[in-house]
């Protein structure tokens, strides 16, 4: 039986009033469950417009896709409400300790890889040949207080998603970051969506569900409100003025004594969670204890990550009173991350906030901001109309950047000897900023071939374009071979000072290498003013990796640079090859164009 307390996350007592506010759902094309379809699954950055035309955005296709709204058995739907309202009323004159004892959840020992993903250490790695458990711990229902020992990733985790048919490592399913069993409330977005098969991984007779969504307009929320049962899901619709796309993929899973937090860079569709073994995602995760003592609830100040995550849901238009309800949970193990966000639409005063300029603030926030060259690898399942310009001002970004200018150079102390020996942007790019993206003979290589890759998207025409910084790219091929990466993710390797500072850090989400996801900046005509356009809504997570006990020797090579395995090993799953082969301008050796899918 579901517990009253799955409403308090957002203040309510009332299953009807409980949901009264929603979030969102982003529904695109129902595509098979084989894996992406061979008709192309759309991404953000495939209607990017003219660069001099900022305010056109195309949204037909986003209107097409979305016609197809809930195709949820409602009948169905409300008889089983009926069942699970009987039942609770059934349950009502039983005294609480009469659960059947197969019915308790059962206390596991946490997962080796749960620990603190910014400490781990040579020193700390779990033997080769000895993995970690799979089975995922859980609080039991009863009023004990919550303990970080009872929680799964009490302190954060990144882990890559399970692929059929490839042996289970430090990876995970869907059902095991869901556990529906003793989940009260799900708040889920998505790009694209397959509901049945979401449905499938949920217990719809005790869990709610919020669902962020994108609408074209009122009738259509309407027409998705009327497709499903009222007080089961509820929507939520963020503003779509100035943006195109609802490109974020956030999860809040409200347990009883418990609230995690995941950040996965696939979508809500089975192949993206490895059903089909051809595509790879990964998610990070995090379980926070709620706090039992209301004195201590109404004074818990929330870390940035936390400050960040409710703006972010504000901003989406989330009930007031579930935002705040995030306060009931002890964010104190998020301080060592970055919630990092793309609010769509234009942004001004605020534009340090969100966008690229939101990645800075984290980097700086967090300590790791450098006027000291840094090694970027940027692992993207698409990339947009991409120049020069925008890639040297995420550069500056992973640096902690915070000028309000895209420069064409990135300038350099000469008497630092990390330096890198030209100040030419295209030279300090090519040598310090690497793009993963797959060729022809990869994807056509792959389990799926091409059928498999209508999820991974470049434009012919932009590869051609004489801005496009074809220099950066590079081959991605999964270590896992076979699977096409469908994650998005950055990898940043920077020098510290001292044996106390982080040796790198990475960013994971939802945002794709392009203008769309990360922003660009424009002045605006009527002020004058700098403004950051934003066209899709992404979310990800920055997470530091510390130089503690690792061999200094063996992270940096004979040039100075890190080595890309040492620093992340052990930490966050490195999932490409590396450094990767530069691709050809033409033949197999070229870029896969998503219309060939």
């Amino acid at each position: 039986m579901a517990s009253n307390r799955a409403l308090e996350i957002n203040g309510e007592e009332d299953d009807n009033a409980a949901l009264e506010r929603a979030i969102t759902l982003s529904l695109e094309q129902n595509l098979t469950r084989n894996g992406p379809s061979s008709v192309p699954a759309v991404e953000p950055e495939l209607d990017d417009t003219d660069e001099h035309n900022e305010t056109v955005h195309s949204t037909k296709d986003a209107t097409r896709n979305a016609s197809s709204v809930l195709g949820l058995d409602r009948k169905k739907m409300e008889e089983e409400r009926l069942a699970r309202r009987g039942k609770r009323k059934a349950a009502e004159t039983a005294s609480a300790g009469d659960e059947p004892q197969s019915q308790r959840p059962k206390l596991n020992s946490v997962s080796p890889s749960d620990r603190n993903i910014c400490e781990q250490s040579k020193a700390t790695r779990v033997p080769q040949g000895k993995q970690p458990q799979e089975s995922m711990p859980v609080n039991p229902r009863s009023g004990e207080a919550s303990s970080p020992s009872r929680l799964a990733f009490p302190k954060g985790v990144v882990k890559k998603t399970w692929a059929l048919g490839y042996p289970r490592k430090d990876d995970i399913k869907i059902e095991e970051i869901l556990q529906k069993d003793d989940l009260e409330l799900a708040i889920l977005s998505s790009f694209q969506w397959d509901e049945d098969w979401l449905m499938s991984k949920l217990n719809l007779r005790q869990t709610k569900v919020i669902l962020i969504a994108y609408a074209t307009d009122e009738t259509q929320q309407a027409e998705m409100r009327s497709n499903v049962p009222r007080d089961i899901i509820r929507f939520c619709f963020p503003s779509m003025e100035g943006a195109s796309y609802m490109h974020s993929k956030l999860q809040l899973l409200k347990y009883p004594d418990h609230l995690r937090i995941a950040v996965p860079t696939g979508n809500l569709v089975p192949y993206d969670w490895g059903e089909s073994g051809v595509m790879e995602n990964m998610v990070f995760l995090i379980d926070l204890p709620r706090i039992d003592d209301p004195e201590e609830r109404l004074n818990n100040e929330l870390p940035l990550f936390g400050k960040e995550l409710s703006h972010f849901l504000s901003a989406q238009g989330m009930d007031h009173k579930l935002v705040e309800s995030l306060r009931n949970y002890d964010f104190s193990e998020t301080s060592r991350y970055g919630f990092v966000h793309t609010i769509g639409g234009s942004h001004v005063s605020d534009r340090q906030h969100t966008g690229y300029y939101g990645l800075a603030r984290a980097v700086n926030a967090l300590g790791l901001a450098t006027d000291k060259p840094v090694d970027v690898d940027y692992v993207s399942a698409s990339v947009g109309s991409i120049t020069r310009e925008f890639v040297a001002s995420l550069y500056k970004a992973c640096q902690g950047d915070l000028s309000t200018t895209e420069s064409k150079k990135i300038t350099a102390n000469p008497k630092n000897k990390h330096v890198v020996p030209s100040t030419n942007l295209s030279t300090i790019l090519k040598e310090r900023f690497r793009v993963y993206f797959p060729s022809v003979e990869t994807v056509t290589q792959s389990r799926g071939g091409k059928t498999g890759a209508g999820t991974i998207c470049l434009q012919a025409r932009w590869w051609s374009s004489p801005t496009f910084p074809r220099e950066i790219l590079r081959d991605c091929k999964n270590v896992r071979p076979g699977l096409l990466l469908h994650s998005k993710l950055i990898f940043v390797r920077r020098i510290p000072t001292d044996a106390n500072q982080c040796v790198g850090w990475a960013y994971l989400g939802s945002a794709n290498l392009s203008e769309s996801a990360w922003g660009r900046l424009v002045k605006d005509r009527a002020t004058g003013q700098p403004k950051l356009n934003c066209r899709n809504w992404e979310c990800g997570v920055l997470v530091p990796v510390s130089m503690h006990s690792f061999d200094q020797n063996a992270i940096y090579g004979s040039d100075g640079k890190a080595s890309m395995s040492e620093t992340f090993h052990g930490c966050i799953p490195v999932p490409m090859e590396t450094p990767g082969s530069q691709h050809d301008f033409n033949g197999p050796k070229r870029p896969w164009f998503y219309r060939e899918a």
